[in-house]
């Protein structure tokens, strides 16, 4: 007979850890990618392939009597040269649909990042154990929640019951893509990231691609949702293509559409929302790029600041007024052939109003109750009656 002492090993399977779009076995343990092999191939910076490691509204979900579960990893903690240090990443644990509990890790893998040289360096860390005890002995739901900003190698689960998947059941799969913000940059755990907030609110299995930085119209991002499985889908453009002064307006508007393009060749009737960008003063009428802000920093605190001349959008250049000018265009045109595509404008999400309510920490990304505000609104204005995702759309039935 098996006491509530012995834990046995459970393999780490795609129909277990939910939310990623590959595990990848190294030689320490599995690595959930967010982003395929075929994409991370054309990856051209380090930017993009820590944020696509980084797993952002993955978990595992199992089925269990389970009273003990143990997880053991390799966290990487980020450390950036001149700035205030990092908050651990934070593991949740739900019961059913309900957080019980949260643990951290104290250290792992160490990445040494300098925003002003790009410099970078990595020394390994050590194994440690996230550990739930205490649960009932009861048939349950438990899904454990990864850090939504600290990559984390899982190298072997363990419980003192037998393990089987979560049905599917019948939620339907939201696929979205955007930027920090949507990774969940500022907020403080995995579920108060604003597509969990939202997710959890409509009952949506998310599959989040929301990347730091890196929201930039990527053809292989937009490949990869192609060919990922889902019943509804949204993008949300803008922010990060006027931080790194990517292109100018006359780029901007084909590279929307084609990656929009894209989308549809995969999910041909799928609801599709097109979301702009939410409230930021620092870029309202101000172009890129966009630059940590030196004085902050030597205080001892993380800002940025706006570096472009707001003049030059007459030349083309890109500010969040102008790129949600452009957004709600290219939604008009294209609706006129595509009668389920849809827009949201982000300031309907988080507005100046908003703004002058609960600032931005950084100047650039929500707080953590700020967060919870995005994902309830989206959930009531996307997932509601009426909305584009709601239960008014026959094919949303």
């Amino acid at each position: 007979m098996t006491t509530r002492h012995d834990r046995s090993p459970v393999p780490l399977t795609t129909d277990i850890v939910r939310g990623a779009l590959e595990l990848e076995r190294t030689d320490r343990g599995l690595l959930p990618h967010r982003l395929p092999p075929s994409a991370r191939r054309r990856i051209p910076d380090g930017q993009l392939a820590m944020a696509e490691s980084q797993p952002s509204g993955v978990r595992l979900a199992l089925r269990t009597r389970a009273t003990v579960v143990e997880l053991d990893v390799v966290a990487t903690k980020r450390v950036y040269t001149g700035a205030p240090p990092r908050p651990d990443g934070v593991y949740e644990l739900l019961v059913d649909g309900r957080l019980v509990d949260s643990a951290t890790v104290p250290d792992g893998d160490t990445l040494t990042l300098d925003m002003m040289t790009g410099a970078a360096g990595t020394r390994q860390g050590p194994v440690r154990t996230v550990r739930f005890a205490g649960l009932t002995g009861d048939e349950k739901d438990l899904e454990i929640w990864l850090p939504h900003d600290e990559t984390a190698l899982l190298v072997e689960l363990r419980t003192d019951a037998p393990v089987r998947p979560v049905p599917a059941g019948g939620r339907k799969v939201w696929l979205h893509h955007g930027s920090s913000i949507s990774q969940g940059s500022n907020a403080a755990t995995p579920t108060g990231t604003w597509p969990a907030v939202a997710a959890a609110r409509a009952g949506a299995d998310l599959v989040n691609l929301g990347f730091g930085g890196s929201a930039l119209l990527d053809p292989f991002t937009a490949r990869a949702m192609r060919d990922t499985p889902a019943d509804l889908i949204s993008v949300k453009i803008g922010i990060n293509v006027v931080n790194a002064d990517l292109m100018r307006l006359r780029a901007f508007g084909p590279a929307v559409h084609g990656f929009l393009d894209t989308l549809r060749d995969g999910h041909p009737t799928a609801p599709l929302l097109v979301v702009s960008p939410v409230h930021c003063a620092l870029h309202e009428t101000t172009p890129g790029p966009t630059a940590p802000d030196l004085d902050a920093m030597s205080e001892g605190r993380l800002r940025f600041r706006a570096t472009g001349d707001p003049r030059e959008t007459a030349a083309g250049k890109l500010t969040l007024a102008v790129i949600r000018e452009e957004l709600a265009r290219i939604v008009r045109q294209r609706a006129e052939d595509d009668p389920r595509i849809h827009y949201l404008d982000g300031r309907d999400l988080y507005g100046e109003a908003d703004e002058a309510e609960q600032p931005l920490p950084d100047a650039l990304h929500p707080a953590p109750a700020a967060h919870r505000l995005i994902g309830e609104r989206f959930a009531r204005l996307a997932f509601g009656d009426g909305g584009p995702f709601g239960p008014a759309d026959p094919g949303n039935r």
